[in-house]
């Protein structure tokens, strides 16, 4: 069975990724890893997947269109939750899709009834299900917090992860990194709260199923599968 995982961000929409539970054992940084491929089945798009250590994680950002659902947060409103940066088709090919919170963790149950049942998002507080499926495909999962710090302490610690996770092109005034573990982090950008998209080329910021604040609003996927 597969789970996922998804980013911390603040007032905007960003990118979203899937992972397995963490274990709670100590964690010893890996230097390996092992790339393979997962399909969605909704809509048949085909992601790159990456195993670190005992988590799989889809090396891609989610590109499922979650539309269709009414959404206004006070500053705008839209007849989406789930948008291409600046609107263009080209950049969910390339970043995948932005998304809010409530989208990511599907508070309206568009993916799966049981999702719904926790009506999360903006200004709502909520106890998500464990593991939580969110947006993800089928058998995977938004990840927590501790799920990324997992992932940090595999790939040798927060303070070189950024370095490590990103891609080797397409960051802005040389930041760039090297990508040593096929994670292949882009700078997708995000939309802030009033409606502009912002940061592409400058930041790739992931969803958690972790709550900071209760009024944050939107991002964008990354997935990891269960072992």
């Amino acid at each position: 069975m597969k789970n996922g995982v998804v980013l911390l961000a603040f007032l905007g929409v960003f990118i979203a990724a899937c992972s397995e539970d963490s274990p709670t054992e100590t964690i010893d940084p890996v230097e390996g890893f092992t790339l393979g491929s997962m399909t969605d089945s909704r809509d048949g798009q085909t992601y790159k997947t990456v195993t670190i250590g005992s988590q799989t994680w889809m090396a891609e950002n989610l590109n499922f269109a979650y539309t269709g659902v009414p959404f206004y947060n006070g500053a705008y409103a839209s007849d989406s939750t789930s948008w291409c940066y600046y609107n263009a088709k080209n950049n969910c090919d390339i970043y995948g899709r932005l998304y809010t919170w409530s989208a990511a963790m599907d508070s309206a149950g568009i993916v799966s009834l049981e999702n719904g049942a926790v009506a999360c998002g903006v200004g709502s507080m909520c106890k998500p299900n464990s593991p939580h499926r969110g947006i993800c495909p089928e058998g995977w999962h938004v990840p927590t917090q501790s799920e990324f710090d997992v992932l940090y302490k595999l790939i040798g610690g927060k303070s070189t992860a950024g370095t490590k996770l990103k891609t080797t092109s397409g960051w802005d005034e040389e930041k760039n990194g090297i990508d040593a573990f096929g994670f292949g982090l882009l700078p997708a950008g995000f939309r802030y709260y009033g409606g502009p998209y912002m940061g592409m080329g400058e930041r790739g910021v992931l969803w958690s199923v972790s709550e900071n604040d209760i009024n944050l609003t939107l991002a964008q996927f990354f997935l990891l599968e269960n072992t």
